[in-house]
């Protein structure tokens, strides 16, 4: 007599289905604890100390970094099994592959994706005040994010460094030529200051003001100027989204931060009204991404994108009775919201250091 196998009812789950997401599950497990362990050795340096040198043991590499070697060896072994390490065990010794250095290493530059694993520490900081969050409603102010500043500003200064003087100001049709002439330049939501002060120093002849309303961050970008001896470069602590009294500027900056703002649209009216009608330029640097979630799919990166927008962006919008926009407003969305702003004339640039970000070149 022959059997069948009965077909699985509809009401419960494909067991093979189930195990397949089970280990992907499981694989997300292990890629965040990686990630966290990449953080870790890049603020600790050790990617950069192996990086200089030949397989070594963890005593070797310890030495080398100026670390606990015990510590050290625990994390050469999450390196070791997430396969960002070699090892030999006939020899005890490790090695960083050059390949996997080209983009651990503060020596990659703006390629340096280990220091951006810093944001998920960062961001779980936070994880029991955004929960809470989900039942009471409100946001998480930014006081509540240790080292955001720190962080952000070395993520910003590795494309900054990079591409900010020889690409990214090219991408405004004249604006180099006004630069070196000197004209006034402002940047809405500064941080600590690096891009100001790297067109201060480029372009002597003119007047670089940065905005931002942490007092913190606009101490460290004072504390740069004054190092790089600059005296056409200045920071004031200032919510950007009343701009009056600050006069008329050639250009205007925002790097990644027109999206956190209590009330972007505001600063962005702001930011049209204080432009030279002549000739002003509104560069603003935003994320890359679709206004559409389901345009957002095949971006490898999106999952990120909106977990950064729900435990920061929006959330510290939303904590000073904002309209919580996010960090996934997109760039439908941002063409739209310059367009009622007042700018007449929108163009979206692509700069290679910066994968994960939209260039637009906004004229009234």
């Amino acid at each position: 007599m022959t059997t069948t196998t009965p077909a699985v009812p509809a009401s419960q789950p494909d067991p093979e289905a189930v195990g397949r997401f089970a280990e992907s599950v499981f694989g997300t497990l292990a890629a965040g604890s990686t990630a966290l362990m990449i953080s870790v050795g890049h603020r600790t340096g050790l990617f950069d100390a192996m990086a200089g040198l030949p397989p070594a043991t963890s005593a070797q590499i310890a030495a080398e970094a100026g670390l606990h070697e015990r510590y050290v060896r625990e994390w050469l072994g999450a390196m070791t099994t997430a396969r960002i390490v070699e090892y030999d065990p006939r020899e005890s010794a490790y090695r960083l592959p050059l390949e996997h250095a080209a983009v651990l290493t503060r020596a990659a530059g703006p390629d340096n994706l280990a220091s951006l694993m810093q944001m998920l520490p960062l961001l779980a900081q936070v994880e029991d005040e955004v929960v809470a969050c989900f039942t009471e409603g409100g946001g998480v102010g930014y006081e509540s994010f240790r080292r955001f500043h720190e962080v952000m500003a070395e993520q910003s200064a590795q494309v900054n460094d990079a591409a900010l003087i020889d690409r990214t100001v090219r991408l405004a049709d004249g604006l180099p030529e006004r630069l070196a002439a000197g004209i006034r330049v402002a940047d809405v939501g500064c941080g600590r200051g690096h891009a100001i002060n790297l067109l201060a120093r480029e372009y002597p002849a003119g007047e670089f003001i940065g905005y931002d309303f942490s007092e913190e961050a606009v101490a460290a970008a004072r504390a740069e100027a004054e190092a790089w001896g600059l005296t056409n470069a200045a920071f004031e602590v200032r919510d950007v989204a009343d701009l009056s009294g600050t006069g008329e500027f050639g250009a205007i900056l925002a790097f990644d931060a027109i999206h956190d703002q209590a009330h972007p649209a505001t600063v962005l009216e702001q930011v049209a009204e204080h432009l030279d009608p002549a000739d002003g330029v509104f560069l603003m640097v935003d994320m890359n991404a679709s206004s559409d979630l389901a345009a957002n799919l095949d971006i490898p990166w999106a999952p990120f994108l909106y977990t950064v927008s729900t435990m920061h962006c929006m959330t510290v919008s939303l904590a000073m009775d904002g309209d919580g926009l996010g960090t996934v407003w997109g760039v439908e969305l941002a063409q739209r919201m310059l367009a009622e702003a007042g700018f007449g004339d929108v163009r979206i640039a692509n700069v290679p250091e910066d994968f994960i970000n939209a260039y637009y070149v906004a004229r009234r």
